[in-house]
């Protein structure tokens, strides 16, 4: 028997430790009996480890039996609740525990949670799952070692505290295995007869509870990654060099409805128009059609970026959706509702309720009536009052509008249509009512090469953005509005007769206040109440004499003309009644009723006038002469027209004609 002092009874950190061979394991048995006897005899034998003689002291002071043996276990429910709130590392654990085992075949390797419970095992059957191993328990072993110790511990068959553990001649190795911050998550450990057990066992233990403890970290890395897709408010896709898709995110299975990853490339799958995804340049929010295989065409702003594998990661926003959220910043939304309109005259009751009717249908809608007659409230309460009334509400004056503007701001533009267009394209004003109503304001004022896109767009309700090859599907009520004739502009060659017919579906005309002169004084007291509550003034009332002139003015610009003259007279009242001299002198002098109409006379002529003077300047030009009177050239025929003036007869009568 070799010398006590030259045995090497070392502690796994010490660099010149080792473990008995085949020859040596009878002898190093006996040695550790010797020790044990020692031990119970009241005695320290020196050639045993320290940290066994503190594990069997703490062992001792827990009054723990050395003679008896059984494993104890948690409650049924306790024990199912631990299994699934480890669920993932045995899940992790599983595969390696058997590739480990497979260089130990007659080994037992099991995993235990950080109480010790037992989670999983493979190999022969010495530990049933739910056994608990800590020291409290079972006294002195492998496991409990290296959960009090948190590092890499192999305890022999003789170092065991309990009698029947020594009795079965098995040598065990345990280490930690960590969590994604570095604590202490489970214990492996693998027990092996004396003949497979040696210096490396505890290298490839160590290294098999490692790989678990990197592979839980990995997986927390990759579930943050995905729950980082997941939130993400556009949709992402990560596909190979090859086009393979590797991963999406919630939001491009929901662009994409019924996506199969697995069916074939990128470019098969989605089916970007006139582009390869896997041969275009990385860019910046570009504009592109998807029309996935049996699916609605798709239009996407995308960003496409490389992968570090050599693949690349393409973020899309829907253009449906990009177009909501302008709406929302825009406000393109209707406020006007039918009982908002006020007034009880039997010309606007009947314009309300032919509204109404019109209101339960998609059927295109004109509405014609003097400018201020409140064209776009009863727009509005259409809408309100229809099926689309959740749906945008989007307006465009079409007189307010260059001419050469009115096509791009309807139709929209793509990604360098002309120069000076917005990068990645713009939507029109289609695109942001798509779903809702588009109010075309002074319809009447479109150029006619613009009315020939419109009417197209109401045939076939698809829109071709200027500079674009390919229709996108729009869904929009149309309600148009003019003051002017139609009819006859239609005759005179200013409009589109195809483009009238489809327009006056429903025509609705919205009666001149004259003609509802009752209704004169409860809008007068409305206005005048919702002006002094902006002001936090008192509301003044109206003198009988005041408005007695007010119901008799002929009221050239309607409603919109008494609004401001109401508000007028509430800021230059100084007292709290707006008596007749508070008004304009027009209104207070001579026959109230006939002298307005005179007065109207007098300012349609001088504008006739003044029109007729910029023309002659211009030597006839209405290029020119439209732009500095600021109206279009359309609007500026329109007068002319009205005025029955003789455009040709009037230039051979300049020196220059043009």
């Amino acid at each position: 028997m070799k010398n006590l002092s030259r045995l090497p009874f070392k502690d796994e950190s010490d660099p010149i430790f080792s473990l008995p061979d085949s020859t040596e394991v009878t002898e190093w048995d006996s040695l550790l009996w010797q020790g044990w006897h020692s031990f119970t005899g009241g005695k320290q034998p020196g050639w045993m480890r320290q940290s066994i003689l503190h594990s069997w002291q703490r062992s001792r002071a827990l009054n723990i039996d050395p003679e008896t043996f059984s494993y104890i276990s948690p409650s049924p429910d306790e024990l199912a609740a631990i299994l699934e709130q480890n669920a993932e590392m045995i899940q992790v654990a599983r595969s390696i525990m058997e590739n480990l085992l497979a260089y130990n075949p007659d080994g037992h390797i099991n995993l235990t949670d950080a109480d010790g419970v037992t989670l999983y095992y493979c190999g022969t059957d010495l530990t049933p799952v739910g056994s608990i191993l800590r020291e409290e328990v079972l006294g002195t072993n492998c496991t409990a070692r290296c959960l009090i110790e948190q590092r890499l511990v192999y305890v022999l068959s003789g170092e065991n505290w309990k009698l029947d553990l020594r009795r079965r001649h098995r040598q065990c190795a345990a280490a930690p295995v960590r969590d994604k911050n570095g604590k202490l998550a489970g214990v492996l450990t693998l027990t092996a007869t004396p003949d497979k057990f040696n210096t490396h066992t505890l290298g490839t233990v160590q290294a098999a509870a490692e790989t678990i403890g990197q592979q839980l970290q990995l997986r927390h890395l990759l579930a943050e990654q995905q729950s980082i897709l997941e939130t993400l408010n556009e949709g992402v896709i990560v596909c190979d060099r090859h086009g393979s898709i590797k991963t999406l995110n919630r939001y491009a299975r929901q662009i994409f409805c019924g996506l199969d990853p697995e069916a074939g490339s990128i470019d098969a799958l989605l089916r970007p128009q006139d582009v390869s995804l896997l041969s275009l340049p990385f860019c910046n929010d570009r504009e592109l059609l998807f029309m996935p295989g049996g699916k609605e065409p798709v239009s996407c702003l995308v960003s496409l970026m490389p992968a570090p594998d050599g693949g690349r990661v393409l973020s899309l926003r829907e253009n449906q959706r990009i177009r909501a959220i302008t709406r929302r910043v825009m406000g393109v939304s209707a406020s006007y509702t039918f009982d908002m309109i006020r007034g009880y005259s039997l010309p606007l009751q009947q314009a309300i309720q032919q509204a109404r009717a019109s209101s339960r249908t998609d059927s295109t809608v004109l509405l014609t009536g003097e400018s201020g007659t409140g064209k776009e409230l009863f727009a509005q309460a259409i809408h309100n009052a229809g099926p689309r009334q959740q749906e945008p509400f989007v307006a465009l004056n079409c007189g307010a509008l260059p001419r050469d503007l009115v096509q791009s701001e309807l139709f929209g533009y793509a990604d360098g249509a002309f120069t000076g267009s917005r990068r990645g394209g713009s939507a029109g004003k289609f695109e942001l009512a798509d779903g809702g109503t588009l109010f075309l304001d002074e319809i009447g004022e479109m150029p006619l090469e613009a009315q020939t896109s419109l009417l197209r767009v109401i045939q076939e309700s698809e829109v071709v953005r200027i500079g674009a090859a390919h229709p996108l599907k729009v869904n929009v009520r149309i309600i148009a509005a003019t003051h002017c004739n139609l009819s006859d502009a239609v005759e005179k060659g200013a409009f589109r007769r195809d483009l009238y017919y489809r327009l006056n579906v429903v025509s609705l005309n919205i009666p001149p206040l004259r003609e509802r002169r009752e209704d004169i004084p409860g809008l007068v007291n409305t206005f005048i109440q919702a002006l002094c509550n902006r002001l936090k003034r008192i509301a003044p009332a109206v003198s009988p004499q005041a408005m007695a002139c007010l119901q008799a003015w002929q009221w050239p610009g309607n409603v919109r003309e008494l609004e401001n003259l109401v508000e007028r007279m509430v800021n230059l009242c100084e007292g709290m009644e707006i008596s007749q001299q508070d008004l304009p002198e027009e209104m207070r002098q001579g026959d109230p009723v006939a002298q307005p109409a005179s007065g109207q006379a007098s300012l349609h002529e001088k504008e006739r006038q003044h029109v007729l003077e910029v023309l002659s300047a211009n030597k006839g030009n209405m290029r020119q002469s439209a732009r500095l009177l600021g109206i279009s050239r359309t609007a500026l025929y329109n007068k002319l027209n009205q005025w029955q003036v003789d455009l040709i007869a009037l230039r051979k009568n300049m020196r220059s004609p043009v």
